[in-house]
């Protein structure tokens, strides 16, 4: 059973900001799409849209979200005026279909745009725009599986120059337990709460950053 990121009530709401989001930013504030999306993950947007939190999945315009992460990321903000726009485009359905698969995931928006680029989505967008939103989700999903192929406690592990010695040491976690989480021999899934949280605790991430997806 897949677990969403959040309750699929908010799903249109969030889909129709995020894309709107994009659209405004590239298309009418001129920032390049990369340039946007870089800023976006580094917000309290994006991480509030990953939490669930309703009055950013149902309370914010796109206009709204594009000024914030500006404000937040750069002291400034985009137009303060929304202006109309009927042209259906390419970062238009970006934010769309990115919005979808955050939802469908649970992963966080920082790693799927690390595993696949905001260039890589507008290539997407010519053989799938028209497509079923499964079929991009299929796509995308297994993209981000080959990317992070290591499990998110190795990864996270070896961002943080951290042995698995170093960290059974310091968490209390037996080493051999974090080796057979690492290699997959055993599932981190089930692990218990406190393990989840030692880890955790010692690594600086979320319990949720280590669950695999």
């Amino acid at each position: 059973m897949t677990i969403h990121a959040y309750q699929e009530i908010y799903l249109s709401n969030a889909q129709a900001a995020l894309r709107d989001a994009i659209d405004y930013a590239v298309n009418i504030c001129n920032i390049p799409g990369e340039d946007f999306i870089k800023l976006f993950v580094v917000s309290s947007v994006s991480k509030r849209i990953e939490n669930g939190e309703p009055a950013y999945l149902a309370g914010k315009s796109g206009i709204e979200i594009v000024n914030q992460v500006l404000e937040e990321t750069m002291g400034r903000t985009g137009m303060t005026e929304a202006v109309a726009r009927y042209e259906r485009s390419c970062e238009y359905w970006i934010g769309w279909a990115v919005a979808y698969y955050q939802w469908y995931s649970g992963r966080r928006f920082r790693e799927i745009f690390q595993a696949i680029s905001f260039e890589d989505f507008q290539k997407m967008y010519y053989t799938l725009h028209e497509a079923d939103i499964s079929k991009f989700t299929d796509i995308a999903d297994a993209r981000v599986r080959e990317y992070f192929s290591e499990t998110n406690l190795k990864r996270i592990r070896m961002l943080g120059s951290c042995t698995q010695a170093e960290l059974a040491k310091r968490s209390g976690v037996g080493l051999r337990s974090i080796q057979m989480y690492e290699q997959r021999n055993k599932n981190i899934n089930k692990a218990s709460a406190e393990t989840l949280y030692r880890l955790s605790k010692v690594l600086g991430c979320t319990m949720e950053d280590l669950i695999e997806k």
